[in-house]
């Protein structure tokens, strides 16, 4: 199958692409560049894979949550791709994605944090299934890094921007010894197009007006007053 990945939800912008049984990407730390990369990543990928865009089976994208302007800007991209080619969209968790970056042992849970800013981080958790993909252990929501409930696990994988901003905090409310810990970690197309291909391969595709972005909260800045500047 031909299937191009989208990642823009956080400072990273990645594409990747599935030809055959194989898997390329390319990507780029680029805060607010993500409008100018990621088309011409795509272009690139294609081009260098002989892939032409009519030869694609679908679109996949990280959905969120993470940056608002980067969610919706990759999902519009991957609606208005598929919608142009006649191809479903396939939306995957970031937090999957960014779970995925994390070591893959089964005997531990991994923990996948993006730093929501304003005190806050987007955080689920997860466990490998034992053949390339997830397992959920709890829900995605935004919360404080203190207020975080996990469910019990011996060890710990943590992973994302969220450790970096709050590590100590998070530190606290593992349930279970900590592995390994990487806070300069961000949800990549790669790991999205991996989940996706399974969820493609699930009956799982939608069409692209159903794909719709996953924020978890609609505040999305500090008031004056909460920034203690009024």
């Amino acid at each position: 199958m031909n299937l191009l990945a989208i990642e823009t939800s956080t400072e990273a912008c990645s594409v990747a692409l599935v030809h055959g049984e194989e898997i390329v990407a390319r990507g780029e730390l680029a805060p607010r560049r993500h409008a100018e990369l990621v088309l011409p990543m795509a272009d690139a990928l294609l081009a260098e894979a002989g892939v032409g865009r009519h030869a694609l089976d679908a679109i996949a994208v990280g959905r969120g949550p993470g940056a608002f302007t980067g969610v919706r800007l990759g999902v519009s991209l991957a609606q208005g791709m598929a919608l142009a080619l006649d191809v479903p969209v396939v939306p995957v968790s970031s937090l999957a994605a960014l779970a995925l970056e994390a070591p893959q042992e089964e005997d531990a849970a991994i923990l996948a944090a993006i730093d929501a800013r304003m005190g806050e981080i987007y955080a689920a958790s997860y466990r490998p299934d034992g053949a390339g993909g997830l397992l959920a252990l709890d829900r995605e929501r935004v919360t404080t890094a203190e207020a975080l409930e996990l469910p019990v696990a011996a060890h710990w994988q943590v992973v994302g921007t969220g450790w970096a901003t709050y590590g100590e905090a998070l530190r606290g409310r593992l349930t279970g010894a900590l592995r390994t810990a990487g806070g300069a970690h961000y949800p990549q197309a790669r790991h999205v197009a991996v989940l996706a291909v399974r969820e493609f391969r699930a009956g799982r595709a939608q069409a692209p007006e159903h794909a719709l972005p996953v924020y978890l909260r609609d505040k999305v800045a500090l008031t004056l007053a909460e920034q203690g500047k009024a």
